[in-house]
């Protein structure tokens, strides 16, 4: 599963989210406002993917199996993924179909100001669920900026809940827009505009998580600077160079480190074993979440062949 602070800010979410569609869909039944739909659908949508995001933590967390040597890890990255389709299905595509129907039709709103009162509450809750989000994910981001976080990021949960939650307050901002100008100029359009651009918005951020849930389902390696960390601690005592290595996150806290290492010629086969083991172990120190590391001893060719 997450993290402890991962598991917070899904559940924070996902209470916030529900609490927030049910306003949002009674509100759309008293003001008509597709604005109102289309958030609601969103938030509804958004509940539903924290469901998965926790149910893909408990699901990684089955042992391994003869099928399935190392673990379950992966589920985290196909459960993100999945969230990632929904938001694009149930977000997008339903906004982006009511704004055009609404747009084409347009339809007179009834008590806007139900529709205003309940989306300033819900962009109070969605900040609440944003800034636990953000708090939880410092530690994970370090100095880099927050869009490296979600591109490089190998925990999914934590940057899916950061882009829902963004893209869910900008959400209620264009809704509170739309509402707002229909009621200030009496034109309708408004809200028809409103909810296409939150279908816009929503298709866009459904893209990047797709995108960036895909390359870790497939499979990433270590990033150079966590490479550069598993070389160094490689390539100290009987172990001369590094041949060459391949490494692979098989879940979001576990990666596979496979490499040819060059020892000194002439090491018996006792001191060839304990030089495997203490290599090994800087690099677990080095990198923790290597945990399992396949090292092929062998000759340092390379000076013999210049």
């Amino acid at each position: 599963m997450a993290s402890h602070g991962g598991t917070r800010a899904i559940i924070a979410a996902l209470l916030a989210n529900a609490g927030i569609a049910a306003a949002k869909f009674i509100g759309y039944l008293i003001t008509g406002s597709s604005s109102m739909l289309a958030e609601s659908v969103h938030s509804l949508a958004d509940t539903s993917n924290q469901g998965l995001l926790l149910l893909g933590g408990q699901r990684a967390k089955r042992a391994a199996t003869p099928e399935h040597p190392f673990g379950y890890g992966r589920d985290r990255y196909f459960y993100s993924f999945i969230v990632a389709l929904l938001l694009f299905a149930l977000g997008s595509v339903f906004a982006l179909y009511e704004g055009i129907h609404k747009l084409e039709e347009p339809e007179e709103l009834t008590s806007p100001l139900v529709a205003v009162a309940i989306l300033v509450v819900a962009i109070a809750l969605e900040g609440y669920s944003f800034r636990t989000a953000i708090a939880e994910s410092r530690s994970l981001k370090g100095d880099g900026t927050w869009w490296q976080f979600i591109r490089q990021s190998k925990v999914p949960e934590l940057p899916v809940v950061l882009l829902e939650d963004f893209g869910a307050l900008i959400g209620l901002v264009l809704a509170l827009l739309g509402v707002g100008l229909t009621v200030f100029t009496g034109n309708p359009v408004f809200d028809a505009l409103g909810t296409i651009a939150i279908g816009l918005l929503l298709g866009v951020i459904a893209i990047i998580l797709i995108i960036e849930m895909k390359s870790l389902l497939v499979g990433e390696g270590a990033a150079p600077p966590v490479l550069r960390q598993i070389v160094e601690g490689l390539e100290s005592g009987s172990v001369e160079r590094v041949i060459h290595i391949r490494t692979q996150y098989i879940g979001p806290e576990e990666l596979l480190v496979a490499a040819k290492i060059a020892l000194a010629p002439g090491l018996p086969l006792k001191e060839v074993a304990q030089a495997i083991d203490d290599a090994e172990a800087r690099v677990r120190a080095a990198v923790p979440v290597a945990r399992i590391i396949y090292l092929e001893p062998d000759l340092d060719r390379s000076t013999s062949q210049a």
